[in-house]
């Protein structure tokens, strides 16, 4: 017994031991949480410092807890455009904020359109008579889409500021997979579609290269209006035309080039600038150390603002990221999961419903899952409008065909009405290593797909007349929707992409306008007044654990570097570091297992952290039961 009671007491302390620490645990996850959540204590005089240390986006992505904390890098930091202008415009009237300070040091960039509301909230601020100052150690095209707007443009000595315009080139894959003997299956309808030319060319179309040099070229005005509007006294053309000449002319001193060509205000370390917000703003009580000044920090300051609810109610679900089957997201746009949000909004009593949409599409399955959800708010006879963000093409505009009045911006892609698959067989690789196949198959049909010895003729008939008939659902929608004959439609789709102001004259638009135009004209039409609405995102889920988790992951991680510091070379090296990632997405189209696709790849890529793996659904029709039978 004597033995048996010291075990126990043994046992016991054990259990004492363990109790405490799981105490000791919660109690230290606790504290983490509540200071990871923003205090609006935290405001005080001073400047508003906005740090952007990664993208800006239309709705910010889920972070994976466990693969950010083994990942060994800090997550790169996503904000949402809203909360950004909702900041700018309450700081103009807050007697609290002397200045406002854009830290872009770590920006990696956004879309046109969000840049472009961001900026416009910039010069609100001006007239306001608050200035706002930006500082970046390297400033590229959407860095100064926002710097335009500033009172004044702060850059490093040892920096650059180099304006490149949008373009670039496409990989293309025909050859290699000849070399490699593998069969890119190609199935797809309208000429300017050529998401498939990587994998069925070995250079751009025709076709291709018309619809991007009238997009690229509309993009590209608008961006230099903005930019020159906000600084007239900018050179953009000396810096555009020949950039060579342009720093041989400050003999290579590439930060003095930017002050010369007007695209910087002044040269200064962070200590000056600091120096020169503490004038403005005041000295910080709490810190001597050089460069310091008094400060409140963005989601403080969103903190303090708070929510005012008032009037009824009018819903705002975001479809953002690329459009997916199953439950992703935030951040991508799992079709089950919006259409669930919106299915779960019905018993709401919304007044309206606004759709913000800022994505290349991506699964027809999944856009026509969340247009149906749409249709059934439609349905109960309230207000539906769309409003575009930066990009609404394919399956993305494919969403906004349930709908009374869409809204889009001059900066706007959309458009993309065409769809595609592309599946690889490998009977030629099979038979050059020796391996034949053979049997009996009592229909043209019987043992299809095989992916080793090819597709029948009867189904590969099948798969195009898939595509086809997927293809001619999207036209009659489109048709339905904007008033068009079918062949009206067919004469502005073909998978052609347009940019805002084009797709407002060929009638895929309504209006220019906003997020707040849309939801101003949905109150209209509900026969709301101003101030007796309020706007519901559908989904919003609080930030707290998301806060921690970042912070947690930064502390023992290194920041992710920012892609336009530094130096030319730096920016070269990191040019080369997204190669892989540029490589891996191009394989995954052709080897993923997809079903029809309603997707925009001529669209810019939005620059957003990895997307975590998500559980998806087994993707629906032909091309989703064709991926079953070759991954069961």
């Amino acid at each position: 017994m004597s033995f048996v009671g010291k075990v126990w007491k043994v046992l016991v302390g054990i259990k004492d031991g363990l109790v405490l620490l799981f105490m000791l645990l919660f109690f230290v996850l606790l504290f983490g949480i509540l200071s990871a959540r923003p205090n609006p204590g935290q405001v005080r005089e001073g400047a508003l410092l906005i740090a952007l240390e990664g993208v800006v986006v239309e709705e910010k992505s889920v972070l994976d807890p466990i693969g950010a904390l083994l990942s060994g890098t800090a997550p790169m930091g996503e904000y949402r455009a809203r909360d950004i202008v909702r900041a700018l415009d309450a700081a103009a009237g807050d007697d609290r904020i002397k200045a406002v300070v854009l830290d872009l040091t770590i920006f990696l960039g956004g879309g046109q359109v969000h840049l472009t509301e961001i900026g416009e909230a910039m010069d609100r601020l001006r007239k306001a008579n608050k200035p706002v100052l930006t500082y970046g150690i390297g400033y590229a095209d959407d860095h100064m889409l926002l710097a335009a707007h500033a009172s004044e443009v702060w850059l490093d000595p040892q920096g650059l500021a180099v304006i490149s315009g949008p373009g670039g080139n496409q990989l293309y894959f025909a050859e290699l997979l000849e070399k490699l003997s593998i069969n890119a299956r190609v199935y797809r309808v309208g000429a300017f579609k050529s998401a498939v030319e990587p994998y069925s060319r070995s250079s751009m179309s025709d076709e291709a290269r018309e619809n991007l040099a009238g997009l690229y070229g509309a993009i590209w005005e608008e961006w230099q209006a903005n930019v020159s509007k906000a600084r007239p006294k900018l050179a953009l053309a000396r810096v555009t035309s020949d950039p060579a000449a342009w720093i041989e002319g400050a003999n290579g001193d590439l930060a003095r080039a930017a002050l010369n060509a007007g695209l910087v205000d002044r040269l200064g370390d962070r200590t000056q600038f600091g120096a020169r917000v503490a004038q403005m703003a005041g000295k910080d009580p709490w810190s001597e150390l050089p460069g310091t000044y008094a400060s409140s920090e963005l989601d403080a300051f969103l903190a303090d603002l708070g929510t005012e609810r008032s009037g009824k109610a009018i819903g705002v679900v975001t479809i953002a990221g690329e459009i997916v089957d199953g439950d992703a997201g935030p951040g991508t746009a799992g079709g089950r999961r919006i259409a669930d949000l919106l299915d779960d909004a019905l018993d709401d009593d919304l007044a309206a419903l606004v759709v913000r949409v800022d994505s290349p599409g991506g699964s027809a399955t999944a856009s026509e899952e969340i247009r149906r959800a749409i249709q059934r708010h439609r349905d109960r006879k309230i207000p539906v409008a769309v409003s575009f963000a930066n990009i609404a093409a394919s399956g993305g505009y494919w969403v906004s065909t349930s709908s009374d009045r869409i809204f889009a911006e001059p900066g706007t892609i959309t458009g993309s009405i065409g769809v595609f698959a592309v599946i690889p067989t490998f009977e030629q690789a099979a038979a050059r290593l020796g391996v034949n196949a053979d049997g009996f198959q009592t229909t043209p049909l019987s043992g299809q797909p095989d992916l080793i010895a090819g597709f029948t003729p009867a189904m590969d008939t099948l798969l195009q007349s898939s595509i086809g008939g997927t293809y001619s659902d999207f036209i009659k929608l489109v048709a339905k929707n904007r008033g068009m004959s079918a062949e009206r439609v067919e004469a502005i789709a073909q998978g052609r992409v347009w940019d805002g102001g084009t797709a407002r004259q060929n009638g895929l638009v309504d209006e220019f306008g906003g997020l707040d135009e849309a939801l101003a004209w949905a109150a209209a039409k509900a026969g709301l007044e101003d101030g007796g609405w309020h706007a519901v995102h559908l989904g919003a889920q609080s930030d707290n654990y998301d806060l921690l988790i970042r912070q947690l992951a930064t502390s023992q991680a290194a920041r992710v570097p920012a892609v336009n510091n530094g130096d030319l070379f730096a920016m070269t090296a990191a040019r080369s570091a997204n190669l892989g990632t540029r490589l891996a997405k191009d394989a995954d189209r052709l080897l993923g297992t997809r079903g029809v696709q309603a997707y925009c790849t001529e669209c810019p890529a939005p620059l957003a952290m990895t997307k975590p793996m998500s559980v998806r659904r087994q993707p629906e029709g032909l091309f989703g039961l064709l991926t079953w039978l070759v991954t069961r």
